[in-house]
């Protein structure tokens, strides 16, 4: 079990050189963007315009921050993504492009690696204590706005943006909001 302090992110380049990334974590560790299995990060985008193509990668964006994003995959129906809408996942090798509604945005990426990882991403606004199953594999539970504590792991407390990374070894986490929270819950497994 890791704490990832928001303060402690990696920030680096787009692939495509039209913005900057924030990266929460990846595996394995240090991967580059060709290498990696799984990767966790935020996006603020600024502008309409293509996404990055990643060949044999599946993803899934959420927003975090700002009005939405309506993103083009391929020949499907264009997607509105809000900060209230559910997780949208699509191929991340189909060409993508986007336009923001009203002004930037910052988007949460989950990016696994076609044939070797799996992934599933949930929002959960909490104001009452709930526990949360993990997986065999990897569990990221990031606290997008408001504080979530971890009474049964040592008094964990995270703030915004601050990320808890769980390994196999602890089936369920209670989470106790301090105030109205909410969470992203990023679980990672191995392809089958």
């Amino acid at each position: 079990m890791r704490i990832l302090r928001a303060a402690d992110y990696r920030v680096m380049p787009w692939k495509n050189g039209g913005g900057t990334t924030t990266e929460i974590a990846v595996s394995p560790d240090g991967a580059g963007l060709d290498e990696f299995d799984w990767r966790v990060s935020m996006a603020r985008v600024e502008g309409s315009g293509p996404f990055s193509s990643f060949a044999c990668i599946d993803r899934t964006l959420s927003v975090l921050e700002g009005e939405g994003i309506v993103l083009d995959v391929a020949d499907r129906p264009a997607v509105r993504l809000t900060p209230t809408s559910a997780p949208f996942s699509f191929p991340a090798d189909l060409p993508t492009s986007a336009s923001l509604i009203a002004g930037p945005i910052t988007d949460l990426n989950v990016m696994t690696r076609r044939g070797r990882t799996l992934h599933s991403v949930e929002r959960l606004a909490i104001s009452q204590p709930v526990d949360i199953a993990t997986r065999a594999g990897s569990t990221l539970i990031l606290c997008q706005k408001g504080e979530a504590f971890f009474p049964e792991a040592g008094s964990i407390r995270l703030g915004p943006l601050d990320t808890l990374l769980i390994g196999p070894d602890a089936p369920i986490m209670k989470v106790e909001p301090a105030r109205d929270t909410t969470l992203f819950v990023v679980r990672i497994t191995a392809a089958a």
